[in-house]
C-alpha cells in the first residue's frame, strides 16, 4: 500500500465527528469517551487521509463486548490487539478517506501518549511543522516501505513526549 502524506484537510474533525456519531449508539450504554488522534487531529497538519479515534472506557471490563459489537457491524475489518498494549486496533475505508479505530481502558498508556502528542502539536506550531516536514521527507525516501516511514518518526514522536512531559 502507497505511502500517501496529504496537506491538512479542515473537514477531518467533520469526518471524526461522523464516525463516532456511527458508533455512539452501538456503544453508548458501555459509555466510552471518543478522542481524535493522529495527525488530522492536530489543524494544519499534513497527514495520511485516515482518521484515527480511541473508543476509551473506564471499566475495562467492557472492553470483550465493545470489541464483539463493532465487529458486528462489518464496517470495519479487525486487527486485534497487534503489539500487545491493550489497543484493540479495526480499520475501514471510507470512500477517499479511512479510519483507524482503537479500544482500549481509559488509562492506557498508547492514548495517554497519543493525546500528549497531539496536545503538544496543537499547541507549538512551529513543531507541528517540523512534524510535517519529516513525514513529507520520509515518504519521498520510504519507496512505500512502512517499517522506513514509521521507524523515522519514532525519535521524533518520543522527543515530543519528552517535551511534553517537560511542559507537564
Amino acid at each position: 500500500m502507497a505511502i500517501r502524506v496529504v496537506p491538512y484537510d479542515p473537514e477531518w474533525p467533520s469526518l471524526f465527528r461522523r464516525i463516532v456519531g456511527e458508533l455512539e449508539p452501538l456503544l453508548a450504554d458501555l459509555t466510552p469517551v471518543f478522542h481524535h488522534v493522529g495527525s488530522t487531529s492536530v489543524p494544519g497538519l499534513a497527514a495520511k487521509p485516515k482518521i484515527d479515534l480511541h473508543a476509551a472506557f473506564a471499566n475495562a471490563d467492557v472492553l470483550p463486548e465493545a470489541i464483539e459489537r463493532v465487529e458486528s457491524l462489518g464496517a470495519f475489518t479487525f486487527h486485534g490487539d497487534k503489539y500487545q498494549q491493550q489497543t484493540w486496533t479495526f480499520t475501514s475505508g471510507k470512500g477517499s478517506y479511512g479510519a483507524r479505530l482503537y479500544l482500549c481502558s481509559a488509562n492506557n498508556v498508547v492514548l495517554r501518549d497519543r493525546l500528549a502528542f497531539r496536545d503538544y502539536l496543537r499547541s507549538h506550531a512551529e513543531r507541528a511543522n517540523a512534524y510535517a516536514a519529516l513525514k513529507m521527507k520520509l515518504m519521498g525516501e520510504a519507496n512505500d516501505d512502512w517499517d522506513y516511514y514509521t521507524g523515522g518518526k519514532r525519535n521524533f514522536v518520543l522527543e515530543t513526549l519528552r517535551l511534553a512531559s517537560e511542559e507537564g
